[in-house]
């Protein structure tokens, strides 16, 4: 029988020849296994920290360094009697040389891949001395780009492109460079005689719902002997079992069948369960003894990308498809959740997961500048997963020793991750072609696309390479880059693929309110930039007063994308009053980002209106999360707190919402005048329902003037079409007169929403107030009559108002509150309750629009 033994203690580390990190000669201990330099230093206070203040750029010698880690460990006779004796390493940052007694046994230059080296030849009885030689990635990447040329790329440094270790580590524009070095994932030993080399496990759903499974064997040699192939249900139970297999030339394949109904689905999370079943391995040999066996996590799940015609649109659907259900896919993309992902614990991933579904989000991006992530964050995600490969933003080289490595990376992490039900896709890169496009790099020949070698070389990687290892590995659909559209065609297209809607904030800076001209067929990165918990910035500044202010060094470090003042204040300056004081400035670019990012769901999500007419079929915000103390466009900060734009896009995503426009409809009267026209103000009301089954709601409809005491109300019966969007209302706004010249103010009538089941509860709410917000004229806090009372349990807060009020945030001295809801807007006669883990019956203070900050 095989047996594993962790190599994790007892190790020592130091630099190559001394220097700033250690004397030369002199071994530090490691304090945690695995684990890399920045974090072994940082625990010994040999570095300061780099996420505070400026200590990024005190740092950078570290990852321009030479390390050596060293590790003593006994083995026994008994150990060495096996017939093989492995060393395993599941990962390496990044190039290294490996000496075992002295005797190098292995080389490497791929952070994402597992190396398995024969040790047995090279240990003996009692001591042995594994020694790590890590050599600067960044360094060696200078060397390569010298040998093979320097291309092109946006964030980091160019000399990344060559180098296969996690992308962002070279800096991009939300995160630092902190090139990490060291031994990040764990090693053993494998005693063995013979072992399961292989366990390639294929179950397909047909349409019907029935579940054809394979489960093909290999060993790692050629051995007479026996295997058994048991299959237990997601409670524990045998399902199906297949004994006494014959193993011939060290392979064996069985076959199991369920019926329609039979076996339990797996559904993404709000659409049903996510059972798991377990199927068992077991190896014997001729003697019965047992040599090896492998236990493998599998479900049973029917996914498709759809790239249908469309009724009334041009182009194709590019929607997912599961179990028959078509899904619109509403998440995130997730970068690394720190620059150092050794400290990233099972429960931090399982805290980030929790808000992803807490946020009634179904899909998360892995995106490619970053790393396949560790197994217990495919192991505990119920959501759908988008999987790039590892590349982005470059035009990445295509050279011979390149290429080996990228097909032993692909082929690793393609196996290690297709059991997984949640991974339904596989990208090839993230923006190489939109890069090349705006380079003029591709030269397309008609539909096959044939690969310009000399400009972009890479698509041999994406169009050749990686297909072919996915197709022969896995039955996960495979798509060439992200964005990407079809052969021939750029990725800025809206009519097929996916598209990066970067045209707020980025490219030609249109505003947010235009989301609904700027969609796509499915939106897999689109957001806007909001400062963080107030908090987190204090972390940053550490104590450092005199740099409390939205413009100040420290600041703007910690913000590391290009013109992003420029860019903050312009959306600011279009929509809001503000004032310059830190608080204030975080909250109102809080707010901006709420809105902003709640106003492209919730018009992308019209677009979902039934089959045929799937013309926006998902929206991936970026991004969920952050790999430092920053601010950026990520909607929860890197210390799990949620900014309120987290809490809106999660109320747009909800299984039952409301959308409003208020349009102005301008007509001419006179052809032949411009100053004769009238001019309309239309709302358009509609709903959205991610269920199966059709819904019947009421919808209430209340007007109110912020002004005066007018208010008007429409109440009616609905019924919301399942899985798509329903048109409810269109009329002129109730309230508002037309209007027949320019200089005529608008009345300022705010619209409340509210979708309501048979038993009055609340289904789904939204308000919609004349934009921007800046024109308004908000009435005195004195009179608004707002409330907030703390519940008898002293964890939660009820609000209520007699006038509307607008973006409520909520906020406590002392240590954090876990919120169920921000970003909130009040009106009369609706009060909300918002749940508050850790209030502890704390006074609670209150932001909101006019509130006499600005």
């Amino acid at each position: 029988m095989s047996a594993i033994k962790f190599l994790h203690s007892d190790w020592v580390f130091t630099q190559v020849g001394g220097g700033q990190g250690t004397r030369c000669g002199e071994w530090l201990p490691v304090t945690e296994f695995p684990t890399t330099v920045h974090v072994e230093l940082l625990k010994l206070k040999r570095i300061p920290d780099p996420f505070l203040g400026m200590n990024e750029w005190e740092v950078q010698w570290v990852g321009e360094s030479d390390w050596t880690f060293k590790n003593n460990f006994t083995i026994t006779n008994a150990e060495l009697a096996a017939c093989h004796v492995d060393l395993i390493f599941e990962g390496l940052d990044t190039y290294a040389t490996v000496t075992l007694n002295d005797r190098e046994i292995l080389g490497t230059a791929d952070q994402f891949v597992t190396h398995r080296v024969s040790a047995k030849q090279h240990l003996q009885p009692g001591s042995n001395e594994l020694a790590i030689t890590f050599t600067s990635a960044f360094r060696k990447g200078r060397e390569l780009e010298k040998e093979y040329g320097k291309f092109h790329l946006w964030n980091g440094d160019s000399s990344r492109l060559h180098v296969r270790k996690a992308q962002y580590n070279y800096g991009w524009d939300w995160g630092p460079v902190l090139m990490t070095i060291g031994p990040w994932k764990p090693i053993f030993l494998h005693t063995y005689d013979l072992r399961i080399a292989d366990v390639d496990i294929r179950c397909r759903v047909a349409e019907a719902l029935d579940v054809d499974i394979t489960v093909d064997l290999a060993l790692s040699k050629d051995s007479p002997g026996s295997a058994s192939v048991l299959l237990r249900d997601p409670h524990g139970s045998v399902a199906r079992y297949q004994d006494a297999l014959a193993v011939e030339t060290g392979r064996a394949s069985t076959k199991f069948y369920f019926s329609s109904g039979e076996a339990e689905l797996w559904y993404p999370v709000h659409y049903g369960k996510q059972p798991l079943y377990t199927i068992e391995v077991v190896v014997k040999g001729v003697d019965g003894r047992v040599m090896d066996s492998r236990h493998e996590k599998v479900a049973f799940r029917r996914a498709q990308v759809l790239e249908e015609p469309l009724i009334d649109q041009p182009g194709k659907t590019f929607l997912f498809e599961i179990n028959n259900i078509r899904i619109f896919c509403a998440g995130s993309n997730w970068i690394p959740a720190d620059s150092f992902l050794t400290l990233l614990s099972p429960q931090r991933y399982r805290d980030w997961l929790r808000l992803v579904v807490d946020g009634n989000q179904n899909m998360v991006r892995v995106w490619g500048g970053g790393i396949y992530e560790a197994d217990i964050f495919y192991d505990i995600c119920d959501v759908l997963v988008w999987q790039d490969f590892m590349f982005g933003c470059g035009q990445y080289p295509a050279y011979d020793s390149f290429l080996k490595l990228v097909e032993v990376e692909a082929r690793q992490n393609v196996k290690r991750l297709r059991n997984h039900p949640s991974v339904v896709i596989l990208a090839g890169n993230n923006e190489d072609y939109q890069l090349a496009e705006s380079l003029n790099l591709i030269e397309y020949s008609g539909e096959t696309s044939e690969c310009s070698e000399t400009k972009f070389p890479a698509r041999r990687i994406y169009e050749s390479l990686l297909p072919s290892i996915v197709s022969e590995l896995c039955d996960i659909h495979y798509h060439k880059g992200s964005p990407y559209s079809a052969p021939g065609v750029p990725t800025t297209d809206p009519t097929l693929g996916d598209l990066h809607q970067w045209n707020v904030w980025h490219g030609s800076q249109q505003p947010w309110q235009n989301w609904d001209t700027l969609s796509g067929r499915f939106v897999s990165e689109f957001g806007m930039q909001g400062y963080p918990n107030v908090r987190t910035i204090d972390h940053w500044l550490n104590g450092r007063t005199d740099e409390r202010f939205p413009q100040s060094r420290f600041n703007n470090q910690h913000n590391k994308a290009a013109g992003f003042e420029g860019r903050l204040e312009l959306y600011l300056v279009e929509n809001f009053r503000h004032t310059f004081d830190m608080d204030s400035y975080v909250y109102y670019t809080q707010i901006m980002q709420a809105e902003a990012l709640a106003t492209a769901y919730r018009l992308w999500r019209r677009n979902w209106r039934g089959k045929g007419r799937e013309y926006t079929a998902g929206a991936l915000v970026w991004q969920m999360n952050d790999c430092w103390p920053t601010t950026s466009w990520a909607i929860v900060d890197y210390f799990l707190r949620p900014k309120p734009a987290y809490f809106a896009i999660s109320r747009e995503l909800a299984p039952f919402a409301v959308g409003i426009t208020r349009k102005e409809k301008k007509t001419f009267t006179n052809e032949l005048s411009a100053s004769s026209f009238i001019i309309e103000t239309i709302l358009e009301v509609w709903g959205t329902n991610s269920t199966v089954a059709e819904k019947k709601a009421r919808l209430e409809l209340t007007f109110f003037e912020l002004d005066t005491n007018w208010s008007d109300k429409i109440s009616m019966e609905v019924v919301m079409a399942p899985n798509s969007s329903t048109e409810l209302f269109s009329d002129q706004l109730s309230g508002q007169p037309i209007r027949t010249k320019l200089s005529e103010v608008p009345r300022t009538i705010i619209v409340s929403a509210r979708l309501l089941d048979e038993a009055g509860v609340v289904l789904g709410r939204l308000s919609n107030w004349p934009e921007p917000y800046k024109f308004i004229h908000f009435p005195s806090v004195k009179d608004l009559g707002l409330s907030i009372t703390i519940g008898s349990d002293g964890e939660s807060v009820e609000l209520a108002a007699r006038v509307p009020v607008k973006g409520i945030v909520l906020d406590v001295e002392g240590n954090d509150v876990k919120w169920s809801d921000q970003a909130i807007d009040l009106f009369p006669g609706d009060p909300q309750i918002v749940k508050a883990v850790g209030l502890g019956g704390r006074e609670v203070k209150v932001r909101f629009l006019g509130d006499s900050s600005s």
